[in-house]
């Protein structure tokens, strides 16, 4: 596939952009900071301006699509998909005002852009955090756990707030035009050298990730779920809870369960060290499989 890769220069997008182009596709990185990885194209889009996302979308891939035909009826789109992972990524780097207007409105401009110009698949990050536990303002429980897709999505901040108008955007463009677009709702990310660096405070304290449901997701796995979702037709709209299959602390589910969600309602049987943030349903869907743990980095002290 020719993949429009938005934001693949932060700390999700500069893994998934790579994995997809060593998967054999062909992809552009639209962002305000270039990436500089070989074996991906780079573009400045600012994709709050929807004249340059129409430009850029419309455009000539790489140097070596000069000799290509255009695509047809022409006034298309060359690429045949889309993964939007850009935007302002969480509370405290820009005002409120400024991070849900900005998220926003570039994720209108792209999928407005996207559908207009033909393509049929596209994928967005969505977030963790429009269950409204991970920037809630005190203490916030789910409702249920494990929490699925079907849990309430009603944040407090800003920018989870604009995960949702995404989410009610995306569905909407859906209706509009009938392409496959599937938003993922995309746990605390992870890279593989934070397992050093970070995990040992979490295997030690599994407070630190009450607010992230004590959950993951390995950016490797991120982009497996991700290529999923392209080889995937079909399934009109859909979100997608993306985590590991495990949790980030040592701590089991049934400790979890004694000291941080009594009285919550536990749906379903669950194992030892199962993530409490659901992944049934892509698993289901999508086949996808997690396939990182930081147990391969490091003992686990309760084993």
């Amino acid at each position: 596939m020719r993949i429009f890769f938005t934001g693949g220069s932060g700390k999700a997008g500069h893994h998934v952009a790579p994995y997809l182009a060593s998967r054999g596709h062909q992809v552009t990185n639209a962002d305000l900071t270039p990436l500089g990885h070989h074996d991906v194209t780079d573009l400045r889009v600012d994709l709050t301006d929807v004249g340059e996302v129409y430009s850029a979308l419309a455009g000539v891939p790489t140097p070596d699509d000069f000799d290509d035909p255009r695509p047809e009826p022409y006034g298309g789109s060359a690429y045949d998909a889309v993964v939007h992972f850009a935007a302002i990524p969480r509370p405290l780097l820009a005002s409120d005002q400024a991070t849900y207007a900005t998220n926003v409105l570039a994720h209108y401009n792209v999928l407005e852009a996207a559908t207009a110009l033909g393509i049929r698949k596209i994928v967005f990050a969505s977030s963790e955090t429009t269950y409204g536990v991970c920037f809630a303002r005190g203490e916030r429980k789910p409702l249920y756990v494990p929490v699925d897709e079907e849990h309430p999505v009603v944040p407090e901040d800003s920018y989870a707030m604009s995960k949702v108008a995404g989410e009610v955007t995306a569905r909407s463009f859906h209706a509009r035009t009938g392409a496959d677009v599937y938003g993922l709702r995309i746990n605390n990310v992870i890279e593989p050298h934070e397992y050093t660096e970070l995990f040992p405070g979490f295997l030690e304290d599994p407070a630190l990730r009450r607010r992230n449901l004590f959950a993951y997701i390995d950016t490797r796995d991120l982009g497996q779920l991700t290529l999923r979702c392209l080889e995937t037709d079909g399934l009109g709209y859909e979100v997608f809870n993306v985590a590991n299959a495990d949790m980030s602390v040592a701590a089991t589910t049934t400790e979890i369960i004694d000291r941080f969600y009594d009285g919550v309602d536990v749906r379903r049987p669950m194992g030892r060290d199962e993530t409490f943030y659901c992944i049934d349903k892509a698993r289901r869907l999508l086949g996808y499989e997690p396939r990182h743990s930081w147990r391969d980095v490091l003992p686990d002290p309760g084993a």
